[in-house]
């Protein structure tokens, strides 16, 4: 057996920020190698950023990021760490493609390089790209054809990038063919509710199938709607956990692992026509020694603190990444609200937070009580401006009635809120829920207003649910609940008209959430919903609504992504469509 100090480095990047993701990459090698790593990883394009989408197609970001390679392998040099190879994702291209029918323009690379002594060493591509939910890479990229082998202190190290594991054939099962010691895979995999579970299950099977240890190094932090929660894996060639990174925390996993040394230099075409390519760095096994760094376990966040740690960060990343420092949120005294600003004060502390009570003449006295409630219990600033002078001029000069009276009030606060933000720098966060948004029970230009929405892909149940858990957590914690407990309690309303609720309009959360998961998340038809025992009625009307109100979504703000099928890149439905579901089974 031969023995190999790795090091994973779990840590962020932003999209263009060439210079500055280089920087982290040097600042951590140093970190890896100052603990004895004798190999140190990146995440996927972990000096590009994740994804890049559009940027793949410019020939001039494209060739920035090789230049950014080639001096980020000679500033390793110069650091002291050249001796050391370094896995760094990128952006690379096809050197000798021709333009051809259904290739990308340029012919882009989602790729991986070996900086070693100054130099690249070694260069590959991902070779399965992903095109679902919200990957494009068929867009983007052209496929690697190669299987990787890096041979380092006598141990041969096959490579591979995310989807390369995620789906079946390529470079698993050859890897086994080739012999290689290890598997490591470098990741920039979003999070979703639950994928920690299926990713170790799928990294223990790929082990498995690989026959050799298996490392699965991921990204954490946020970009735009998605979220990286870390996780990364390591598991002997029978499954068994060696090591596995906290969840949403940025650091270095570093452990001893003890290899076959490797034989013949593999060659030839194995796998799916891959042909392996082996570059030996370091031929010699390093001398027999114990294992000192043996890796650990670090424990699993439950469901409803995964998924609120998951709305913290992606907020946080997202206000960080653009420039922003300070938030601005109208609170009606509701649990939408008072979700976002816990969150808010959460992620940028709550002296950036600030909130605006909007009261009009259909505002309860426990609207307001509420509001102040939650600052108080929150810190965060708060303000109140009556919208109703405002309203008054309005109805002066426009005879409205129903649903345009109730529209108008919304649209008020809405114009408030941009006008603060205009004026102040905050930037503004739309409080709007899942179900509201599937059943367009929002008002355009109005409570929809924002750059940005942290709760867009939570249901209301889960609204709930989070809100009762922030505050439980709170008080194990010593702190201060930092919702009012009569936000959590009293009916849901938007306060548009003499009391209303929410429940005149939509049938009761916990049943409309039920049936949208079936509908908006998995796909299911009409008939196949109402099989699973729920109402003809209400399974009609709650499928109309969400086509409705297709048109409400793509004016919505981005927003956290936390579920398989959120509404954006994941679910891609035409405007003008004159198909309904629940007519279209007769």
């Amino acid at each position: 057996m031969a023995h190999l100090r790795l090091a994973l480095n779990q840590i962020d990047s932003t999209v263009g920020d060439l210079d500055g993701n280089a920087e982290a990459v040097v600042h951590w090698s140093q970190h890896a190698a100052a603990q004895g790593a004798h190999l140190i990883a990146f995440p996927e394009m972990m000096l590009t950023g994740y994804p890049v989408e559009d940027l793949a197609l410019r020939s001039s970001f494209v060739e920035a990021s090789r230049r950014t390679l080639r001096s980020l392998a000679a500033r390793l040099a110069d650091e002291g760490l050249g001796e050391t190879p370094v896995l760094v994702g990128y952006l690379d291209r096809v050197t000798q493609a021709q333009p051809g029918y259904g290739q990308p323009a340029g012919a882009p690379q989602n790729a991986v390089a070996v900086l070693h002594q100054g130099r690249v060493a070694l260069t590959f591509a991902k070779h399965h790209l992903p095109n679902y939910g919200v990957f494009d890479e068929f867009r983007y990229f052209v496929p690697g054809e190669t299987l990787p082998v890096l041979r380092v202190h006598g141990v041969d190290v096959a490579l591979a990038i995310c989807e390369d594991l995620w789906q079946d054939g390529g470079r698993v099962p050859a890897t086994r063919t080739a012999g290689a010691g290890l598997l490591l895979s470098v990741n920039a995999s979003p999070y979703e509710r639950d994928k920690d579970d299926r990713r170790l299950d799928l990294v223990r099977e790929r082990a498995r199938q690989a026959g050799c240890t298996t490392a699965y190094l991921a990204m954490i932090g946020g970009q735009d709607e998605l979220v990286f929660d870390g996780d990364s894996i390591v598991v002997d060639a029978r499954g068994e956990v060696l090591a596995r990174a906290p969840q949403f925390e940025e650091g270095c996993v570093a452990l001893d692992l003890e290899l076959p040394a490797a034989g013949e230099v593999p060659a030839g075409v194995v796998d799916d026509g891959l042909r392996i390519e082996h570059v030996t760095l370091s031929g010699t096994p390093l001398p027999p020694r114990p294992l000192e760094l043996t890796g650990s376990e670090a424990p699993r966040l439950e469901d409803l603190e995964e998924i609120y740690t998951a709305l913290v960060v992606g907020l946080r990343a997202y206000a960080a990444k653009n420039g922003f420092r300070s938030v601005l949120i109208g609170l009606s005294g509701g649990i939408d609200s008072a979700l976002v600003a816990a969150i808010a004060c959460d992620a940028m502390g709550a002296a950036n937070v600030h909130g605006v009570a909007m009261p009009s003449r259909y505002s309860s006295e426990h609207s307001r009580s509420d509001a102040e409630d939650l600052a108080r219990r929150t810190g965060l600033n708060l303000r109140t401006v009556p919208i109703a002078p405002m309203f008054d001029a309005y109805m002066e000069s426009l005879v409205l009635t129903g649903l345009a009276e109730e529209n108008l009030q919304s649209r008020l606060r809405g114009t408030l809120l941009m006008a603060l933000s205009n004026q102040e720098g905050h930037i503004v966060l739309a409080p709007g829920n899942k179900s509201e948004l599937a059943c367009g029970y929002s008002t355009l230009y109005g409570d929809s207003v924002g750059a940005y929405g942290p709760i867009k892909d939570v249901y209301k149940s889960t609204v709930f649910a989070l809100a009762k858990w922030r505050n439980k957590a709170a008080v194990e914690r010593g702190h201060t609940p930092p919702i009012p407990e009569n936000s959590i309690t009293k009916p849901p309303s938007a306060e548009l008209r003499p009391g209303q609720v929410d429940s005149d309009t939509l049938p009761d959360y916990e049943v409309l959430d039920r049936v949208l998961e079936r509908y908006v998340d998995q796909d299911r038809g009409h008939d196949e919903i109402v099989a699973e025992g729920f109402d003809t009625e209400v399974v009609t009307r709650v499928l109309r609504m969400t086509d409705r109100a297709e048109y409400k979504r793509r004016q919505y703000p981005p927003g956290t992504k936390i579920s398989a099928k959120g509404f954006g890149k994941d679910r891609r439905l035409p405007l003008t469509n004159r198909w309904r579901e629940s007519d279209g089974r007769r």
